[in-house]
């Protein structure tokens, strides 16, 4: 946190001054009482009460002195605001493979599940869309704000829906790329700012070239998180016969590398949520610096609120 008007602290050297007085007082005052002599009537004139409440309305005001003070410094710090126009593409390999059950129920099942986590924890206002690929790559959920349509798209997210099978992460990317170019009629001549974020569990066997697809995506600035997910020992059932698919993040790896994105692994359920939340605290946002007095002084009115409300409440009298 830092001062756009500093030298304005030196006020809270006053604060400390009423504090000080208000020590003195509260002491003079104790040495008054012990003097008076006709406690009958002192008890009449200054019925006993808690202690502690005759301290809570000075406390609070002073308290006050010092957040509004603090508040005409002007603090500003550096805080987090989602990007305007901020999109966000996932892709979710659909092959085959992704129909292996060394990830409970199965990779595709998780994948879905962390999918559908990951768009919730979000911002409302950011746009979401949804690419299903395999030998081909599809955009099933065009970006947009409509949570409803995601949910719906990520629930037909199934083996064979693009038709061909294969992995094609080159098309993916590409595929993603295009529905951020075709966000609205500047998306265009200006991609917006926007985040791939990419799941499979294997090496690209189809289509584009995924590192041609890696560059293109450089050109429109737009970063590709890339997700391995699966284990060596996965396989899937094909006719009473188990054929071995293990976990191939190379690809995926080399992409991220080149866009400047992030490469994660995930051989578990809970491990795929925790990479999900990672990325989701980072993709759509910009840091910039800001006032931050209102907090501050708008923390000070509450206390000003107290400690009308208790000396009025205590003592009949505001302080």
């Amino acid at each position: 946190m830092t001062w756009q008007s500093p030298l304005r602290l030196w006020l809270l050297l006053g604060v400390l001054a009423l504090v000080v007085a208000y020590l003195v007082m509260q002491r003079r005052r104790s040495r008054y009482a012990v003097r008076f002599t006709n406690l009958r009537l002192l008890d009449r004139v200054a019925p006993e009460r808690p202690a502690w409440r005759r301290h809570v309305p000075a406390g609070l005001f002073l308290a006050m002195l010092a957040l509004l003070v603090v508040g005409f410094a002007r603090p500003s710090a550096e805080v987090r605001v989602p990007r305007e126009r901020a999109t966000v593409m996932v892709a979710v390999d659909v092959s085959t493979s992704m129909l292996a059950t060394d990830v409970e129920p199965d990779r595709l099942a998780a994948a879905k599940e962390a999918a559908r986590r990951f768009v919730e924890g979000l911002p409302d206002e950011f746009n979401v869309g949804l690419v299903a690929f395999a030998g081909s790559a599809a955009v099933l959920v065009p970006p947009g704000t409509d949570r409803d349509a995601l949910d719906e798209g990520i629930d037909r997210l199934a083996e064979g829906i693009t038709g061909v099978q294969g992995t094609a992460i080159g098309e993916a990317i590409n595929t993603s790329l295009g529905a951020v170019k075709s966000l609205d009629s500047e998306a265009a001549k200006e991609t917006p700012p926007a985040r791939v974020i990419l799941l499979s569990d294997g090496a690209n066997t189809s289509g584009m070239d995924p590192m041609e697809a890696a560059a293109e995506a450089v050109k429109a600035e737009v970063p590709v998180h890339s997700i391995s997910f699966g284990t060596p020992s996965g396989f899937v059932d094909r006719g009473g016969r188990p054929i071995q698919v293990p976990v191939d993040g190379q690809t995926l790896k080399a992409v991220a590398e080149e866009t400047g994105g992030m490469f994660h692994e995930a051989s578990t359920t809970d491990e795929l949520r925790a990479v999900y939340d990672d990325i989701g605290s980072s993709v759509g946002y910009r840091t910039e610096r800001q006032d931050i007095s209102a907090r501050f002084i708008g923390l000070g009115l509450v206390f000003a609120m107290g400690a009308a409300a208790g000396s009025m409440r205590w003592f009949s009298r505001l302080p």
